[in-house]
């Protein structure tokens, strides 16, 4: 067994990290001791190093299971500056570097494969690798392999075959989203029940949460891109239409902005994301099609413009914001027509019964989250079973809101909804509760209700905020059958009766202005913005040279330590973050050189003497 003790030197030498990440040192271990793992770790939590590591200090061959080609080619390219040798099968690969590829799997040289679970699953791949006896198998997005994971992909649930055609080998499985539902389903399915389960944490604190109404979807998304100008971000819409316009949208206001759908030519698709990748300040607006596998650190935003389809869903597309660690902030917008349509996809799938049961509680959930007075971050990781103090970092912190009883408020809305025959929507029902007789109110007859009126002494946007928590807090449903008329929920009944009483909320007076919402991240205060800012243009000069996204020749987190350490040697820069021994040797002149022309070192310069530097 290769020496766990290895891995220390090539997290230093290979990647230039000083230290293991929470979680990371002991899923590597396991890996090492030869254990199946399923890891649920947190997006930027650096899960690809513990499989990168035990591949390299083993010396062996590991097969990397990913389910994007973009994801692979960035992945191989990362791990190629650092010097090591990795390869992909896909069908982007030229042919003179597959086979590279080929010649290196033959000669026992390659440490890391990366394939996608199609191509890993054809008969002639199997028969292929079999040949070579790879020591492990990690499957990357693992949630797409249970039928209860919100990404669930047929395809991935053949990798339960690989202990058949590769008895010898470890599996691992790892993914940032999965509940302890789904993570069972995966031991089951991919271990045959016996795995060592590694769960790292949800919490990214980085990560600011705003969840609000929607109110005027352009302003507020609007708003959000102002206070993140020239930033890197995604904006979600529910359908491909909306994803057109919203960008045509945003372009004629001068933003640099691309649709990115599955109903576009793949061909566009490839441009759209290799610019989001390469480029910065790109505002990808995009269908949930797009993000899984999306490896770029440096997303400032993400924008959901509908709710998502679950808080898995959620938490995995809020997640591909702010990988490097540094502030982004996240804004989810809502409305009582989205929730009608996510139930009405629901019921219309071909899903089996039981599997849409789960998904109506799932959407609930969510339903909570948008509708909680408590902080987000709190009722977030609670539904993942972890439990924090107030975070201070989401709208709820920063903007509270005081809860009343609002038992009277729900009764007088059901018997509006009971006294209507329960066939109208929210906006006809605020109309009776306010006593405002429209044309459509008088049709019905329904300003001769003894209802009509009853709640004239509450406003139009609160009223809609207030059947939006009680449809969340099931006293309310929406007919999805129907036209989303407003019937009564699970709990409807008592809270009439008053055996049961609710809680209800207002809004947040500042929610809307954004006016306490993260900017851009600020740099380190010893960090010197005019030489950064020279770094970036650097990394990005080299990175169109190398034809590989910047990112992947350093992270923003290295190039802020290099301008707040202004090293002055080869020794010192090395001692920077993530600089490995290879990019020290392939970039560190130039990089070197940009920091000496700034004109001398600052305060932290000083490294240790040693035999490439000639100290302070």
């Amino acid at each position: 067994m290769p020496d766990p003790d290895a891995t220390r030197a090539i997290l230093k030498d290979t990647f230039g990290y000083d230290g293991f990440r929470p979680g990371q040192a002991e899923i590597v271990a396991a890996l090492m001791a030869g254990e199946n793992v399923l890891a649920v770790m947190p997006t930027g939590s650096g899960k690809s190093l513990c499989y990168q590591l035990p591949a390299l200090a083993g010396e062996s061959l590991t097969v990397v299971v990913s389910p994007l080609i973009a994801l692979m080619r960035d992945q191989v390219a990362a791990l190629r500056l650092n010097g090591v040798a990795a390869g992909a099968l896909n069908s982007a690969v030229p042919r003179a570097e597959a086979a590279e590829t080929h010649r290196q799997l033959r000669e026992g040289r390659l440490r890391l494969l990366y394939v996608s679970p199609e191509r890993l699953m054809q008969p002639d791949v199997l028969d292929g690798l079999a040949r070579l006896a790879p020591a492990r198998f990690a499957i990357d997005e693992a949630h797409c392999i249970s039928q209860w994971g919100h990404d669930f992909r047929p395809d991935y649930r053949r990798l339960a075959e690989l202990p058949d055609h590769f008895p010898d080998a470890r599996l691992s499985a790892f993914t940032a989203t999965a509940d302890a539902v789904t993570r069972q389903d995966i031991v089951e399915r991919l271990f045959g029940g016996t795995a060592k389960v590694f769960v790292a944490g949800f919490d990214r604190p980085n990560l600011q949460i705003g969840i609000a109404p929607r109110k005027s979807a352009t302003r507020q998304l609007d708003s959000l891109l102002d206070r993140h100008a020239g930033a890197s971000g995604i904006v979600y819409t529910l359908s491909r239409k909306a994803a057109e316009q919203t960008a045509a949208r945003l372009a004629a206001a001068g933003r640099i902005a691309l649709p990115y759908h599955a109903g576009m030519d793949q061909a566009d698709r490839d441009r759209h994301q290799d610019r989001f990748l390469t480029e910065d300040g790109v505002v990808m607006v995009a269908t949930i099609a797009f993000g899984m596998g999306i490896d770029k650190p440096d997303v400032r935003f993400v924008a959901h413009v509908n709710i998502p389809s679950t808080v898995e869903a959620y938490y995995q597309e809020i997640g591909r914001a702010g990988r490097d660690g540094l502030p982004a902030e996240t804004l989810m917008l809502y409305g009582m027509d989205d929730i009608r349509l996510r139930r009405l996809m629901i019921d219309d799938s071909d899903r089996p019964e039981e599997a849409k049961r789960v998904e109506h509680q799932r959407l609930n959930a969510l339903l909570s989250l948008c509708e909680t007075a408590g902080c987000r971050r709190r009722a977030l990781l609670g539904y993942f079973g972890e439990d924090c103090e107030p975070c201070g970092n989401c709208d709820r912190c920063l903007d509270p809101v005081e809860t009343v009883d609002g038992t009277v408020i729900a009764q007088k809305a059901l018997s509006a909804a009971l006294r209507t025959g329960q066939r109208f929507g929210a906006e006809h029902l605020v109309a009776v509760l306010r006593g405002e007789a429209t044309e459509k109110v008088r049709k019905f007859d329904h300003d001769r209700l003894p209802t009509f009126g009853v709640g004239a002494d509450i406003g139009q946007t609160l009223w809609r905020s207030y059947l939006r928590q009680l449809v969340a807090a099931d006293v309310l449903k929406i007919d999805i059958g129907g036209y989303g008329g407003l019937q009564l929920g699970g709990r409807g009944r008592a809270v009439l009766k008053g055996t049961e009483s609710v809680a209800l909320h207002g809004e947040a007076a500042g929610r809307a202005t954004g006016r306490k919402r993260a900017a851009a991240p600020a740099l380190p205060a010893d960090a010197d913005p005019a030489l950064f800012d020279r770094l970036r243009d650097l990394r990005l000069e080299i990175a169109r040279a190398d034809g590989v996204p910047p990112y992947v020749v350093f992270h923003d987190r290295s190039l802020q330590d290099m301008a707040a350490r202004k090293p002055r040697s080869l020794h010192a820069l090395a001692a920077c973050h993530g600089v490995g021994a290879r990019k020290l040797e392939r970039y560190g002149d130039r990089f070197l050189a940009e920091i000496v022309a700034d004109g001398g070192a600052g305060k932290r310069d000083c490294a240790p003497a040693g035999p490439q530097s000639s100290g302070c």
